[in-house]
């Protein structure tokens, strides 16, 4: 079943009848035809006014007038081309009924065409081939100057809508996308996938350990229980020191330069993978339109399960000032977050790539700080990450434990990891990446179920660097205890799977990410997995070790109580470590009236235990199954809470100044219409 995309049309635009009637208009509308040709074809369609705008929009934001006038939804896309098209004697081509046959290029060459909307097309065979082009930025000019240079080369173009386009690319090259999307990783370089760890060779290392353990623990257990005591204490302590040596250092934050321009700022593409997600695409879809960024240079692309009939509906009923891509992803293959975005990615035409999830509430300046972050960081930044907060923190323990642990992660831990230059383990949403760095390294691994801590640590592999903006994204955490478990798991098992598939070549390893890369890596992956999986063992020894100091003999209760010194220390010092983190965190974002909830520690410990525990087995059994956290059951907002109060003081603050007689009485027909708002269309009586 081959994927389908759709373009989900915002609001009806009016058909062409209605746009002759509207408004008053004073013969044909006087516009620069020489700097703005592409407004020619329509100057009998719309009113002079409204074309004005176009031009002033067009000006500010540096793309062709025609998609001001498309983004606005002042016409219709298919009505503007077939104008465009009637003027310069091109034919309009819907693509429908078009055969595989019919389009010369291979399925690789044809995904590529995907993001660029030109690819070569001959529907009869005596006919030569023509070009069929889905206009984007200054398109329309540039094929407009083109054919009044050369009338004869009408003959050899096709004009199409882009929603049109990537329909027909899917329709005909659904199947070899999907493949792509799955096996492209494997097959450039298989040692680097996640498919290694439903593979015996893959499952080696970790199984290994595992009969190493048990076959010293019968033959030589008191050589394992030393041997053990010191390496896991010595790698606990280097997991902690790591973890405090990130939490002190300050990250400096990119270097200030002007504010970049709306004519310089490039198409930006925004991807999200739904599923099952329907009661989260209004606030999703409303997030990313309040985004600090012209709409004309959105290309917002959603990625959903073919059979997920729920969240397609939401999409369709929900109206937004930009157009959306919707990709349906068919259930072949891993059905995993990381294959959806790999099946949209290839329609993504933006010079960067952001990826969000459905609960995510970004800031609306984020795109244009990652801009800032690319500009002025070093050549080889490939991706930025956000910092992400837990927004529904009064719901339950669970879910301001989860704000502790965000804001420490986020907004002390990954700054000093940014700042030392160390590899980046990304969190899954708010990533920011050079489009054309993400698709060189492989994109996403479909079968890692963390495919943003692999994908981290594969960009450091390459030679690229990651680093954080001051720019937060909102989110929802789980606030009961089972869907918690889940998501656990699958983040520890995913942890698990990145160690696994990069330790397959530890040699190369360690001269692709250098000495302090790699011990980073094996601390920040490989320690956090230890920690959890060791600490109900220390917590055992512990208190094992006080029952035997009363039985045992004077000579014995010394390096008894050593032992368990030595497991209490590491407890305590586990404890002590993650909470201070957490502090600092909450302390950075001003929420420590949630700081009670770090008196928890050494519950959540034994919590996430279970979770890693539990993580391991499914490396075995269940290694690519996807534990899918539900949204949309948030009972508190910290956002929308402190929103209802900015503007009750507001309006208090109004009514206060109009009762001193401060503000000046406002007429509404006095106020001039935005640059950025077109003036209406007033149908005619």
């Amino acid at each position: 079943m081959a994927p389908m995309v759709e373009e989900r049309p915002v609001r009806r635009s009016m058909p062409p009848s209605a746009l002759c009637a509207s408004g008053p208009r004073t013969g044909r509308a006087r516009i620069d035809t020489a700097a703005y040709p592409e407004l020619d074809c329509i100057s009998g369609l719309l009113p002079a006014a409204t074309l004005d705008w176009a031009i002033r929009r067009a000006e500010r934001v540096d793309v062709g007038a025609d998609r001001a006038l498309i983004a606005a939804r002042l016409i219709s896309e298919e009505t503007y081309l077939r104008a465009l098209g009637s003027q310069l004697g091109i034919a309009f081509e819907p693509l429908t009924g078009v055969r595989r046959a019919d389009c010369p290029l291979d399925d690789a060459a044809l995904l590529a065409k995907a993001s660029t909307g030109m690819l070569p097309l001959s529907r009869r065979d005596d006919q030569p081939v023509a070009v069929v082009v889905a206009p984007r930025g200054h398109a329309s000019r540039g094929l407009i100057h083109l054919i009044r240079s050369n009338p004869a080369a009408a003959a050899r173009f096709r004009l199409t809508t882009n929603e049109a386009f990537s329909r027909f690319v899917l329709s005909i090259g659904g199947a070899a996308l999907t493949d792509a999307a799955t096996n492209d990783l494997a097959l450039r370089w298989p040692a680097m996938t996640a498919q290694l760890c439903g593979r015996a060779r893959g499952m080696a290392l970790p199984a290994g350990i595992v009969i190493l353990t048990i076959m010293a623990a019968i033959f030589a257990p008191a050589t394992l229980l030393i041997a053990a005591e010191f390496l896991l204490s010595a790698a606990f302590i280097a997991w902690l020191v790591l973890r405090l040596t990130g939490a002190l250092i300050r990250h400096p934050g990119p270097r200030p330069t002007d504010p970049i321009p709306d004519t310089a700022l490039p198409v930006y593409s925004v991807i999200a993978a739904l599923y099952r997600e329907a009661t989260s695409v209004p606030g999703l879809l409303a997030a990313i339109g309040r985004f600090d960024y012209p709409p004309e240079k959105l290309d917002v692309i959603i990625a959903i399960e073919a059979d997920d009939k729920e969240t397609r509906a939401a999409l369709l009923a929900t109206a937004t000032k930009f157009p959306i891509t919707v990709v349906a992803v068919p259930p072949r293959g891993p059905r995993t977050k990381p294959k959806a975005l790999n099946v949209a990615l290839p329609f993504a035409r933006g010079a960067y790539t952001v990826v969000y999830d459905a609960e995510d509430r970004p800031d609306p300046d984020q795109l244009r700080n990652a801009l800032q972050a690319f500009v002025s960081g070093p050549a080889d930044l490939a991706c930025v990450q956000a910092r992400l907060c837990i927004d529904n923190s009064e719901d339950s323990w669970l879910s301001a434990y989860y704000t502790a642990e965000y804001a420490g992660q986020f907004d002390v831990f990954m700054p000093g990891l940014a700042a030392l230059g160390l590899p980046l383990p990304l969190g899954g949403s708010s990533n920011h990446f050079h489009t054309e760095t993400l698709r060189k390294i492989g994109a996403w691994d479909p079968f890692n179920v963390t495919e943003d801590a692999d994908l981290g640590m594969r960009l450091a592999r390459f030679g690229y660097r990651t680093g954080m903006i001051a720019s937060t994204t909102y989110e929802e955490a789980p606030n009961r205890c089972l869907p918690w478990l889940r998501q656990r798991t699958r983040w520890f098992k995913g942890w698990m799977q990145t160690w696994v598939v990069h330790m397959s070549q530890p040699g190369r390893l360690w001269r692709q990410m250098g000495p302090t890369g790699f011990t980073a890596f094996q601390l920040m992956l490989g320690g956090s997995v230890l920690a959890a999986l060791v600490h109900p063992l220390f917590l055992a020894a512990m208190i094992g070790t006080t029952f035997r100091i009363g039985s045992a003999l004077s000579g014995e209760q010394i390096a008894i109580i050593v032992v368990g010194a030595l497991y209490g220390a590491m407890a305590i010092l586990g404890y002590a470590g993650s909470a201070v983190i957490g502090w600092l965190g909450l302390a950075r974002r001003g929420l420590l009236s949630s700081a009670w909830v770090l008196m928890l520690t050494p519950l959540h410990w034994i919590i996430l235990s279970i979770a890693a525990w539990r993580a391991f087995y499914q490396l075995f059994a269940a290694p690519f199954a996807w534990e899918k956290t539900d949204h949309g059951l948030a009972r508190s907002s910290r956002r929308a809470t402190r929103m209802v109060q900015a503007l009750t003081e507001l309006d208090r603050s109004l009514s206060s100044a109009k009762r001193r007689g401060e503000l000046p009485a406002v007429d509404e027909r006095t106020i001039k219409t935005s640059a950025d708002r077109p003036p209406p269309l007033r149908a005619s009586a």
